[in-house]
């Protein structure tokens, strides 16, 4: 019994890894569908991100409740699930609790340590899912979280309360199996656990078979749901649990407001103010090259690194002046957008064998609007608000740039600015030598 025991154990553990590892690499597959940005320089100050962002949650604890929540879950989950490492070798080994007599009485309170912050973790599961479902707080309510990314959120938080539940339940029961000295439970003894330990004497009238079978079902449902919520990860807003490390690692490290330019704008200008520098022949022939971004595959890799890891906390929302006003715009919605984009082209990839083929969809117009691009104002908000350092305004203004460059698709108003550019190099529509003339009035005023 034993030995088949262990053959299932090693069969699910190499199942779940092998589902998880396939859908990584489609992950990344999409993510590669962007164009290529170096993102390498000062890995100083890249690692401050990391440890500052990722690990160290900063953003979040400028609401300091929900930040320590957060961190309680986030972390607590995290350490817990150390002790996989114990059930994944008490599972292929058949043996139980491997460690407790090596480590003794440390063992005991690493155990302990465990199941407090199992406590805590379940109790700010049950308080993030009251915030949604009957306080209802706004940034956690708007209409792009309706239908699967609401359902998506109550489940993972709904999930880690089993799992939280389970591991403190299977305690209890050996516990109770320990105090009994039944087979290899009673040969190895630990101290009371401080929070299982609560529960313990509810068992002290199961019989030792359905006791055995309360501990092992509790045992083998805490592994499984651990492998089943490794293999939902990637299919969820919670993926954010493992790319914010690189994408706080890759974050731009410019300052937040300074705008990319493009350098054939820029040779564009400088052509109109020097035309001698203008290139002639073959080289003014060159083909045209896309100027911003209509699909994904315009878009960069860090872009769509940023979409796969929005953790969808309505945090960038809550902050744009254009959502809070009642604009369509919402940068929650660009990020999860681009995400769903692609999604949708690889999962046609897969099925065309590799291949990607024109679906006749792209991401602007089909997926994001006119009327949500324009509603920016470029603030910078949402991109200040962002735990993971998200920047929603580099998607946003590469679409923006791709209207109004390729499209000509602009609200009406700018078309006389940009006509007085490209003519007056200036917004106003005076000729550069009569520009300064409004001074001529002063001149004569203070004369």
């Amino acid at each position: 019994m034993q030995l088949v025991q262990q053959i299932l154990f090693v069969i699910l553990a190499a199942t779940a890894v092998w589902v998880f590892a396939r859908k990584v690499g489609a992950i990344r597959r999409n993510i590669n569908l962007g164009r290529d940005e170096e993102l390498k320089d000062n890995p100083g100050a890249r690692w401050r991100n990391t440890l500052l962002m990722a690990f160290g949650q900063k953003r979040m604890f400028d609401k300091p409740l929900v930040g320590l929540l957060h961190f309680l879950v986030y972390a607590g989950f995290v350490i817990i699930n150390i002790e996989i490492l114990e059930i994944i070798l008490d599972g292929i080994l058949g043996s139980h609790r491997l460690f407790a007599p090596t480590l003794g009485t440390f063992y005991t309170f690493v155990i302990n340590f465990f199941e407090i912050l199992a406590f805590l973790v379940l109790a700010s599961c049950v308080v993030f899912l009251l915030r949604r479902n009957v306080v209802r707080v706004k940034r956690l309510n708007m209409p792009e979280l309706n239908g699967w990314p609401r359902s998506d959120a109550n489940f993972i938080l709904s999930w880690e309360i089993l799992l939280m539940s389970l591991f403190l339940v299977m305690n209890a029961a050996d516990k109770a199996l320990q105090l009994r000295g039944y087979g290899h439970y009673g040969e190895v003894q630990t101290a009371d656990f401080w929070v299982s330990g609560i529960i313990t004497p509810i068992f002290a009238g199961f019989n030792t078979s359905t006791l055995v079978g309360v501990e092992r079902s509790a045992w083998w449902l805490h592994i499984a749901g651990i492998f089943v919520f490794l293999n939902y990860l990637p299919y969820s807003k919670h993926l954010h649990i493992i790319l914010a490390f690189p994408n706080t690692y890759f974050a731009r490290l410019k300052p937040q407001a300074e705008m990319t330019n493009m350098p054939e704008i820029q040779q564009e200008v400088l052509y109109a103010m020097q035309p001698e520098l203008a290139p002639t022949g073959d080289a003014a022939a060159e083909g045209h090259k896309r100027f911003g971004a209509k699909d994904v595959a315009d878009l960069s890799w860090k872009n769509l690194l940023d979409a796969y890891t929005c953790t969808e906390c309505g945090r960038c929302s809550q902050a744009c002046p254009a959502t809070q006003t009642g604009k369509k715009l919402s940068p929650r919605k660009i990020m999860m957008d681009t995400r769903d984009r692609m999604e949708e082209i690889g999962v046609a990839r897969e099925k065309n064998g590799g291949t990607i083929q024109e679906d006749g969809k792209t991401l602007l117009h089909d997926y994001i609007t006119t009327e949500e691009l324009w509603a920016c104002t470029s603030c910078q908000a949402c991109v200040q608000a962002c735990p993971v350092l998200i920047n929603p305004l580099s998607i946003i203004n590469q679409l923006k740039r791709y209207l109004a460059l390729e499209e000509s698709n602009q609200p009406s108003e700018w078309n006389g600015m940009y006509s007085n550019v490209e003519n007056n190099f200036a917004p106003w529509k005076f000729s550069p030598d009569d520009r300064a003339n409004w001074a001529l009035e002063l001149n004569e005023e203070g004369s």
